[in-house]
C-alpha cells in the first residue's frame, strides 16, 4: 500500500480545534453515508462507536443496504429518507462520489458536510461552502470526537 492510499491530515483540511469543537458540540444528528452493515468495514465500526459512546442520533445510510441494520439502527437509502434536521452528514465515500452526497447534504438543509479520513474533494468543499454549510474533510469523527472532549 502507498503512503497516498491513506494521506496524513494536513492542517487545511478542517476548521481549527474550536470551530472543530463547536461543530461536534452543536450536533444532534448524524447521517453517515455509505454506512455498511458489515462488521469488517470502518463506517461499520464508526457507527457503532458513534451509537455506543455519544448523545448524537446516527442515521446510516446506504441505498444497498437499506432496511438492514447497524447496532439495531435501520440503515435509509437517501438523505431523502431522514426526516427533521440533520447537523452533520459523514461521507464514507470516494472522493469523487463525495460531490453528489454534498449537493444532497444541502438540499436537504443540512449544518456540516464531513469527509471521513482518506476522503478529499475540492468540488465538495466548493459545494459545501456556497451552501454555507461547515466542511471537513480527511478526517475521522470518532478520532476527533475523542481528541476534543474534555477529560475528567
Amino acid at each position: 500500500m502507498s503512503d497516498d492510499a491513506c494521506p496524513m491530515p494536513q492542517p487545511s483540511d478542517a476548521p481549527d480545534r474550536d470551530q472543530l469543537r463547536a461543530m461536534l458540540a452543536g450536533a444532534r444528528t448524524i447521517a453517515v453515508v455509505g454506512a455498511s452493515p458489515k462488521a469488517d468495514r470502518t463506517s461499520h465500526h464508526i457507527v457503532a462507536w458513534l451509537l455506543q459512546h455519544t448523545p448524537y442520533t446516527v442515521i446510516p445510510v446506504n441505498p444497498v443496504a437499506a432496511g438492514q441494520t447497524i447496532e439495531g439502527v435501520e440503515i435509509v437509502a437517501s438523505l431523502e429518507d431522514i426526516e427533521g434536521d440533520i447537523d452533520i452528514v459523514d461521507v464514507f465515500r470516494r472522493g469523487e462520489l463525495t460531490p453528489e452526497v454534498a449537493q444532497a447534504a444541502v438540499e436537504h438543509g443540512a449544518k456540516n458536510l464531513w469527509l471521513q479520513l482518506g476522503v478529499m474533494s475540492d468540488e465538495s468543499r466548493a459545494i459545501a461552502d456556497d451552501a454555507g454549510l461547515g466542511f471537513v474533510q480527511n478526517r475521522c469523527i470518532k478520532v476527533e470526537y475523542s481528541r476534543l472532549q474534555p477529560h475528567s
